[in-house]
């Protein structure tokens, strides 16, 4: 295969070229966003918010404000010479068959293919004698690929499924039912169902989770009281009993069934962080709910049983987590045991053929070990090297697990893995137009304003001649106790092909170093995330690695905010920013779909006035200072992002247009049919991220030599 790669010589394929005097010419001119005069009211300080029609997903004029927008972007876009070519070498190097892990449901065994670039993968399925064929195609679901197949739940037998569909990648769903052997429906869809799963209760139906209609737009009006359903096949949607939440109000409530269908087990929280944890005895008819927990300050969950005893997971007094043991007939947190003891790293533990695997992190990277139901240590697992190794779930009769191995220079790999013996072997090793052995990805330690380490993973070419030239993508996230741990991905491989450089700091408000690392930036402690992504701009350009006018920093949703707050505090340390379907408007993000739910880590302006003050005082939407010359800017959010509603892009954007002083551009990307991310067709994918690429040479001054 030919390849279009974006190189000059040998060792340097980026050509920095002189920047182009662009202050000499007019102001960029941005469609005219209207302004009014609405203000809101915080403990005696008014804020105006001149934007707030964009608010409105529905209206004409907001539509009228979308389209002008992304005519002046893609007028942009289509400017860039070496775009198209970018994109081309996207689409062929993504072009390779990638398949999942196996999963035996009854007389099938079933998994996931896409055969390079179709727009959503293919569920297929195998039968005993071999015989290949498709389950389900979400590629028929809509002609343009982007209606997206969610979960897909089978019964112990095997012999029904339920699958959710989300179209244009909203978060609402609809779920089918249907007979897994001959593949027809069962019965009527269910509607409007919202951060769900679906487990079925033998063969009789299933609990799934959902909201009430929001009235006004679904797509933005707030949605604060989830409730656990359950739904008997043959009756009606309408029909379907409540099992919880209806008396008590939790924004998120979940329910899943034990392996052995006795327990039912109910998740319910206010927020991201913290949950009640209840059971229900299946076993018995009409058997009383019974709280385990009785409150959100830790994160617990039933991860198996055997017979009545309890296998649970939790960071209750082990900020690290900790497995404990206890009979369901007196759950509570004074009768736990624990069975695998905090360390000192993170664990995330998973159960198959009849074992516990504890998936510890150390410094981002995965180190298993495997303990049988005792507790007993039984071996650790040796990985195929540093990076991330995710799976080892299934059934307790499973002869055969499954993991996944990867790392920033690593394409996602399937092993198979022996849980008697220990012994891994290779399942399915995609064939990726790329060579690890041409690259290198390293870990560094560098110290935050405060004096905290922070560890960062640097990955590009061996051959790269690192200057303060070279492209640098710095990319982030920080909340919500998600941890960032290495991962392949084809636009980064593009990316590093062409001589960029792609730099992750694990931040804290992340989960990387478990609950304490996760608190240290919420609330009162956020701008600790801010200041630490500072630090590693600033290590990377101390180091030589870049400098800030070859430095662009990307982060979405949370990392949006976090792109959002640091180019607004800090201007000079970069040339180009990316903030993706991001957070920005921190004194109303909680009156927005399930938005409310992110106090735990944002706090309110409502909640008090020392609050409100800290939330103004970073806000990217707040700090936006008229006559500063803010980083080249490409903002990008979807039409139907329900969960972080576009309206944080919209103000950002018509705010940012205003107030930028000199040449550097603003712009809006606004992906059509589009939402949070979840469910995106390889076309937006590949669409998205070639622009974003080509955006960020552009503005770099970067010119690609597109000779091959």
């Amino acid at each position: 295969m030919k390849k279009l790669i974006l190189t000059m010589a040998a060792v340097s394929s980026l050509t920095a070229t002189a920047q182009t005097t662009m202050d000499a010419t007019p102001k960029r001119k941005y469609p005219t966003t209207k302004k009014d005069n609405t203000k809101d009211v915080y403990f005696g300080t008014e804020i105006a918010d001149p934007y707030r029609w964009l608010e409105d997903d529905r209206s004409a004029q907001t539509a009228a404000w979308v389209a002008e927008q992304n005519e002046v972007t893609f007028e942009y876009l289509d400017k860039i010479p070496f775009r198209d070519a970018i994109r081309e070498r996207m689409k062929q190097l993504w072009n390779y068959e990638r398949v999942s892990a196996p999963s035996v449901e009854g007389e099938y065994t079933y998994y996931y293919k896409n055969d390079g670039l179709q727009d959503q993968s293919v569920m297929y399925r195998r039968d005993r004698a071999g015989k290949e064929e498709v389950f389900l195609d979400p590629n028929t679901f809509s002609k343009d690929g982007t209606t997206s197949l969610g979960g897909v739940n089978f019964t112990t037998k095997g012999d029904l499924a339920a699958y959710s569909i989300s179209e244009g990648g909203s978060d609402w769903r609809t779920v089918l039912v249907i007979d897994a052997k001959t593949k027809k429906q069962i019965g009527t869809p269910l509607t409007n169902v919202k951060f769900s799963g679906m487990a079925w209760k033998g063969n009789d139906g299933f609990y799934y989770s959902s909201y009430d209609k929001p009235k006004g737009s679904e797509l933005s009006a707030k949605t604060d009281q989830h409730k656990l359903y359950y739904h008997k096949l043959g009756t009606p949607q309408s029909q379907d009993k409540v099992i919880f939440g209806d008396k008590v109000k939790r924004r998120y409530v979940g329910g899943y069934v034990t392996e052995d269908n006795r327990y039912l087990v109910i998740s319910a929280a206010n927020s991201t962080s913290g949950n009640e944890l209840y059971i229900q005895d299946l076993s018995k008819p009409n058997s009383p709910i019974i709280k385990v927990t009785d409150n959100f300050d830790s994160d617990s969950s039933v991860i198996d049983n055997v017979g009545t005893k309890l296998y649970i997971h939790t960071n209750y007094k082990a900020p690290n987590g900790r497995i404990v043991t206890v009979d369901a007939a007196t759950p509570q947190q004074k009768n736990w045991k624990d069975l695998i003891p905090e360390t000192e790293n993170v664990l995330t533990p998973s159960t198959g053929g009849g074992y516990i695997f504890a998936e510890y992190m150390k410094d981002a990277l995965s180190v298993i070990s495997q303990y049988d139901y005792n507790g007993k240590f039984v071996r650790d697992i040796t990985l195929p090297g540093p990076g991330y190794a995710g799976g080892f779930g299934g059934k307790k009769t499973d002869k055969t697990l499954y993991y996944a191995f990867t790392n920033y220079i690593t394409p996602g790999t399937i092993f198979s893995f022996d849980p008697m013996t220990g012994e891994s072997e290779v399942y399915a090793r995609p064939k990726v137009d790329f060579n690890p052995d041409d690259y290198v990805s390293k870990q560094v330690f560098y110290t935050s304003k405060d004096g905290t380490t922070i560890p960062m993973m640097i990955t590009h070419r061996k051959d790269l001649k690192v200057t303060r030239k070279t492209p640098t993508i710095l990319y982030g996230y920080g909340g919500f106790n998600v941890s960032l741990t290495p991962s392949f991905s084809i636009a980064n491989a593009v990316w590093m092909e062409n001589g960029g450089i792609y730099a992750v700091p694990n931040i804290r408000g992340g989960g990387e170093y478990g609950k304490k690392w996760h608190d240290a930036g919420t609330k009162m402690q956020k701008q600790s995330v801010f200041d630490d992504f500072i630090a590693a701009a600033d290590y990377l350009i101390t180091n030589g690695y870049t400098s800030p006018d070859y430095l662009a920093v990307f982060g979405g949703s949370n990392g949006g905010l976090l792109v959002g707050a640091t180019m607004t505090q800090r201007p000079d340390l970069m040339k180009v920013a990316i903030p993706a379907v991001g957070v920005l408007d921190m004194l109303r993000y909680h009156t927005f779909t399930a938005g409310a739910g992110w106090a735990y880590d944002y706090g309110t302006a409502a909640d008090s006035k020392e609050m409100f003050e800290y939330l103004k005082g970073y806000s990217p939407l707040h700090n936006i200072k008229k006559g500063t010359q803010y980083p080249a800017t490409l903002i990008t959010t979807g039409d139907h992002d329900d969960r972080v509603v576009p309206a944080h892009s919209f103000k950002f954007a018509a705010t940012l247009q205003e107030a930028q002083a000199g040449q550097n551009p603003v712009l809006i990307r606004i992906g059509v049919k589009a939402g949070h991310g979840a469910g995106k067709s390889v076309t937006q994918v590949i669409d998205e991220y070639s622009d974003v690429q080509a955006f960020t040479l552009y503005n770099m001054g970067v010119k690609p030599d597109m000779k091959k």
